[in-house]
């Protein structure tokens, strides 16, 4: 639908927090799908207590340390978590998943160069090991060497991977540089692999945007919200669709609940100001 010439200035407004969303989707860094999630239970102090009496059953096998390392982090307590891989690795120099888990907690700390050596060392021990590709192309994502990131990707693509993020990361360098249409097909990808995450439907409503698939978007981006009732970038995105559908009423009530639930998000504040009723009743007027 073209735009009304008093509605040329809206357009451009609308444009310009179209890209600086679709930037934002594409360097921040999706906590809940690219790491594994925190689960206090995990170190709930029973099944501390149960992983420990196993290492002291046999306190040689690496793999007890590694285990109880893996349910420190998943549970945040991450200097123990490193205390165990670290002891799973003298055990068994060649443990190249400790190597890989030690460097998910490494990322956690902010220690992203003694990651990326734990991801090089898990690699050189097995250079099929995609849960080390996909980690070490994240980081590499992060630090925009996109090269070496989408080198990693494919490479655990190309082994199969039952990893969905793989296909997700590799998505959000696909939108980043433009090229939409594989992104979306990476989006999708990732969606009918772990259906449950949510950031992949948010990068594909994005991709849509850009397309101007406003349908498409509206979509993905109403199953965000159905899903997780307190995304304030969910509900802004759906009122962006909304918008470009023409159906502001809906679009302001969207920005309005993502206002509401984070005060200082300018596109959702911004995208009031563009629907807001007495906008639409002055541009009618001036038509």
């Amino acid at each position: 639908m073209p735009e009304a010439r008093t509605g040329l200035g809206r357009g451009f407004a609308c444009a310009a927090v179209l890209m600086a969303l679709l930037a934002a989707g594409c360097t921040t860094d999706q906590s809940s799908f690219i790491k594994a999630d925190i689960d206090p239970a995990a170190g709930s102090e029973a099944n501390i207590d149960s992983l420990t009496a196993v290492i002291q059953r046999n306190p040689s096998d690496a793999n007890g340390y590694n285990v109880r390392g893996t349910a420190y982090g998943r549970a945040g307590e991450t200097r123990k978590a490193i205390d165990d891989f670290n002891t799973a690795i003298k055990l068994n120099p060649s443990f190249y998943q400790a190597y890989a888990n030690r460097a998910l907690v490494q990322r956690r700390l902010g220690r992203d160069d003694l990651a990326l050596a734990d991801y090089n060392r898990a690699l050189q021990i097995n250079p099929s090991y995609d849960v080390a590709l996909i980690g070490r192309g994240n980081l590499y994502r992060q630090s925009k060497q996109t090269n070496l990131a989408l080198a990693d990707f494919n490479q655990a693509i190309l082994l199969r991977t039952s990893d969905p993020r793989a296909y997700h990361n590799r998505a959000l360098i696909y939108q980043a540089s433009g090229q939409q249409q594989l992104a979306i097909d990476d989006f999708s990808k990732a969606i009918a692999m772990s259906p449950a995450n949510l950031e992949p439907f948010e990068g594909r409503g994005l991709s849509y945007l850009a397309i101007g698939d406003y349908k498409a978007a509206l979509e993905d981006f109403n199953e965000v919200v159905k899903r997780d009732r307190n995304s304030f970038t969910g509900w802004t995105n759906q009122g962006l669709a909304l918008e470009k559908l023409g159906e502001r009423d809906k679009a302001f009530a969207a920005f309005a609940k993502a206002a509401a639930l984070n005060p200082n998000y300018r596109p959702a504040l911004d995208g009031m100001k563009r629907t807001a009723p007495s906008n639409a009743v002055a541009q009618r007027n001036t038509t």
